[in-house]
């Protein structure tokens, strides 16, 4: 869990060591739920995002983390299609994840609710190829088999389900729910809002990160 600077006396370290303390913001977004779109086009496709890589580069690490909302059974999916892209091209995890937001919509219920599970992982694994990743590579970490494991196992997931039990657990730990949810410092901070500006985002990081 992340750890405000001002506590950084707690860090167990060598006494020759003077632990970096840094401010940690973490944003847990849903690849289908449009409030995490609006709050992750504000902080990636805007001038906030350069604002976070220079201004605040030496003691902010933001930190995107996934948060499946099960009551869209598409949720899991878009999000191992996202664990995929990470495990086989770690920098194209931003690209991808702009590309799904930006089609969103293609995954929410009425979109998917007539097709299999496996063809919405090529559909997913297609988009990720439009980031510059092998979406055959991706497929092949997404399918799901229609035959018995070699151990008779029916129920044994696919090439990321345990990136997804990891995500999983760490969430349910800090207890969050409902996406958009912001942490800082380890801190839920519910005055933050999907639909604040660019001025508005300056303004509480200059208030709050020092």
């Amino acid at each position: 869990m992340a750890l405000a600077p001002k506590f950084a006396g707690q860090v167990l370290a060598s006494s020759s060591i003077q632990p970096k303390a840094v401010h940690t913001l973490e944003i847990y977004l849903d690849y289908v739920c449009p409030f995490s779109a609006k709050i992750f086009n504000t902080i990636h496709n805007t001038s906030l995002k350069q604002t976070l890589l220079t201004k605040y580069s030496n003691n902010l690490v933001t930190v995107f983390r996934q948060q499946i909302q099960p009551w869209h059974p598409s949720s899991t999916l878009t999000h191992e299609a996202a664990y995929a892209v990470q495990r086989l091209s770690p920098d194209a995890f931003y690209p991808f994840s702009a590309a799904l937001f930006e089609h969103q919509k293609e995954y929410f219920d009425v979109n998917v609710v007539n097709e299999t599970r496996n063809a919405t992982y090529k559909r997913l694994a297609k988009l990720a190829g439009t980031v510059g990743v092998d979406e055959n590579d991706v497929y092949k970490l997404l399918a799901i088999s229609d035959k018995p494991g070699e151990d008779g196992s029916l129920n044994a997931g696919n090439g990321v389900t345990a990136d997804v039990k990891v995500q999983v657990r760490q969430n349910r730990l800090v207890g969050v729910h409902v996406t958009p949810t912001v942490l800082f410092d380890g801190i839920v901070r519910d005055e933050i809002s999907s639909g604040w500006s660019v001025e508005q985002w300056e303004e509480w990081l200059a208030k709050n990160v020092v």
